[in-house]
């Protein structure tokens, strides 16, 4: 039986662990990898996102900034880099979709994809109440103590280096020792901020600094990151290394071929013991949610 926990997101909780959760994705962006461009109106991320909510979703994930591989992104300090999306950028993306998605639908929980703090802040102002930071609180220093500030949800993932790095990364022979040893790192520097434990959620982050066969792992002794004592987000949705695995004479399978491997790797993660999927495929994944949930809970 997978843990349960009451993960705390503004002013109520939400109990993770007697279902699985799903988080919809809603990219606000002209560049990502899955779906870059789709959503970018404001009126058709709106619609897409509450589409999302009816196929089953439970949060809707806004994000308005690709970290694909290769990928600029600001620097530690939060000065611009030259071509990464700027606070005004992102902010004009997403805070509309956030606003219109909470307009229709008031109970709807949002989260906002950000490492920005000012993002972040503007974003719950805008009513999202879980703020996903794919950088682990790590591109921006004000980021954990804005978030305990806000006393919103957040998901803190790992990541090694940054976007445009990822490629030159050297090997590691055991990234599953290395993923809990950061995340446990990560989350004590968080509560040293000032961050409840009860509001973060952690996630291994799926190829975010990962090679092809270093997600593997990860998804095969997905079940040691209960030792974090967290609860567990997993986003493999569509993901290279899930193409890479699915390679039929000697090419990788495209982005819109990737669906049924996606499910599948969603459903071992779910028989782990992950309470939160994060994806793009929603009712594909509600389906399998509903199946795998009489064997995981």
């Amino acid at each position: 039986m997978r843990p349960v926990f009451d993960w705390l997101i503004g002013s109520r909780a939400l109990q993770l662990g007697k279902r699985t959760l799903i988080m919809g994705v809603v990219n606000v962006t002209p560049d990502s990898f899955s779906d870059g461009g789709i959503h970018l109106d404001r009126d058709h991320a709106v619609e897409y996102a509450i589409k999302l909510l009816q196929d089953g979703a439970d949060i809707i994930d806004v994000g308005g900034e690709s970290t694909r591989p290769g990928a600029k992104v600001w620097g530690a300090e939060a000065a611009a880099v030259s071509d990464a999306v700027t606070e005004k950028e992102e902010l004009d993306r997403v805070i509309p979709v956030i606003a219109g998605v909470k307009k229709k639908f008031p109970k709807a929980m949002v989260s906002v994809d950000t490492y920005k703090s000012v993002v972040a802040r503007r974003a719950v102002e805008a009513g999202a109440e879980i703020v996903n930071d794919v950088s682990g609180f790590l591109w921006d220093p004000k980021m954990a103590k804005t978030l305990a500030e806000l006393k919103c949800g957040a998901v803190l993932m790992h990541v090694r280096g940054r976007p445009n790095e990822w490629r030159t990364l050297p090997a590691v022979a055991d990234m599953v020792t290395l993923v809990k040893r950061d995340l446990r790192d990560r989350t004590e520097a968080a509560v040293l901020a000032g961050m409840k434990r009860e509001r973060m959620v952690i996630d291994p982050g799926f190829g975010f600094g990962k090679n092809h066969e270093e997600n593997y792992p990860l998804l095969r002794r997905f079940e040691e990151f209960h030792q974090l004592r967290f609860p567990l987000l997993v986003g493999m949705s569509r993901k290279s290394f899930i193409g890479r695995a699915l390679a039929r004479d000697g090419k990788d399978a495209s982005v819109a071929d990737r669906q049924f491997g996606t499910l599948a790797a969603e459903t071992v993660a779910i028989l782990k013991g992950a309470q939160i999927i994060r994806t793009h495929d929603v009712r594909a994944c509600a389906d399998a949610v509903r199946i795998a949930d009489l064997a995981a809970i």
